[in-house]
């Protein structure tokens, strides 16, 4: 029997109609979440939480849930006095132009991490290359570890370093994945990669300007 228009209506406006976006909650209350939510640092899981105004407030308390959430900074510092060049580059032995370092508490040691077409590539950085290539910075002594993170590029024979949100960090591993494409990454990647420097850039304040998170 030849089903009738009534009857195929149903199953066909589940392909001709778009999807509502998913809604966002606070993985902590269940609140709905505004797209430019706070995010906290689960120490246990090592991942990134979406969180609400009020929780990502509340985790900011000393001893609040035994310390395994962390509140990731809204801060972004640069340090006009330091300056990276290409030894130091290549003594922390990074093979693309972007990397970011992040201290991991639980660990107690340094990770490096940098985009790839497959997601975040982790690297270990012996403490006496951390030390001799970074330690001179006031970014370093004032990195939060687990929320913060140095981020790094270089480009045309110039050299960034921000101490940036680490929730940033995994938004440019995120896309660059996306965007990535043949050897390099492709002129996609490479436009948003200038565009999200350009952004950071914008928001950056001298470090003589920093506060504590």
């Amino acid at each position: 029997m030849r089903a009738s228009p009534a009857t195929r209506t149903p199953g066909l406006r589940r392909f001709l109609t778009e999807r509502p976006p998913r809604l966002e909650r606070c993985e902590l209350c269940a609140v709905p979440v505004e797209a430019d939510h706070r995010h906290l640092v689960d120490t246990e899981k090592r991942a990134l939480v979406c969180a609400c105004a009020a929780c990502a407030l509340l985790m900011q308390q000393p001893g609040a849930a035994a310390g395994r959430f962390r509140t990731v900074p809204a801060r972004y510092l640069t340090d006009p006095g330091h300056r990276l060049d290409e030894s130091a580059w290549d003594a922390l032995q990074i093979p693309v132009g972007v990397a970011f370092l992040f201290r991991n508490a639980a660990l107690d040691r340094l990770v490096a991490l940098y985009p790839s077409p497959a997601g975040a590539t982790e690297s270990e950085l012996e403490p006496a290359t951390w030390t001799a290539v970074l330690g001179g910075s006031r970014l370093a002594g004032l990195l939060e570890p687990d929320v913060e993170a140095l981020l790094l590029r270089r480009a045309e024979g110039r050299f960034e370093c921000h101490l940036v949100p680490i929730d940033i960090c995994y938004e440019l591993v995120g896309r660059m994945r996306l965007l990535w494409q043949g050897f390099d990454g492709g002129a996609e990647a490479r436009a948003a990669l200038d565009a999200f420097f350009a952004d950071v850039a914008r928001q950056a304040r001298p470090v003589d300007e920093a506060v504590r998170p």
